[in-house]
């Protein structure tokens, strides 16, 4: 199997787990966060929702500068859960058709993640769509289930169930 092929069915199953979460996002809670140290949940939600996209970065660029200098980080505007699932939709999307316009050779090939012009990491892009997409999506889609769990949101089953799903695994 090729690898993008295997990148490509990785994407689609997270996809049905990932829109369980989005859905439940309740509205206007977006500067929620459990703890000081932690992320708003409007950040939360968008890179839960958004994510995926890195893997066309990670393909048709050859680095990515995720605080440039001098730009401080956009707020995103976040309206309602039709929303946040279309912006997933698009960013799967966009995500598919970069792993079906590459070969297994250039992924092959290394790519930068910069902070202020500064190379954070530089691995081949495999490597990143395995750790920085796939792995980062469900630590970020957990996460944001806590979140959910703490605003009194339900938690939807993702790779098993969930006790607000009312299935008794246990009993």
């Amino acid at each position: 199997m090729k690898l993008t092929e295997l990148f490509i069915a990785d994407l689609e199953r997270e996809v049905e787990g990932t829109r369980k979460v989005l859905q439940r996002v309740p509205m206007g809670h977006w500067e929620f966060k459990p703890h000081d140290k932690s992320m708003e949940l409007d950040y939360l939600v968008f890179m839960v929702a958004t994510i995926v996209e890195w893997v066309d970065f990670i393909v048709n660029r050859d680095e990515l500068d995720i605080a440039p200098s001098g730009k401080s980080r956009p707020r995103p505007t976040i309206e309602s859960q039709e929303q946040l699932l279309k912006m997933h939709a698009d960013a799967m999307q966009k995500a598919i058709t970069a792993l079906r316009g590459t070969t297994d050779e250039h992924l092959m090939t290394n790519w930068k993640l910069l902070a202020r012009g500064k190379v954070m990491q530089e691995m081949p892009r495999h490597m990143f769509i395995r750790d920085t997409v796939i792995n980062h999506l469900a630590h970020h889609r957990g996460q944001l289930t806590v979140y959910l769990r703490l605003l009194s949101a339900s938690v939807p089953a993702i790779y098993g169930p969930s006790a607000d799903e009312g299935k008794e695994v246990f009993a």
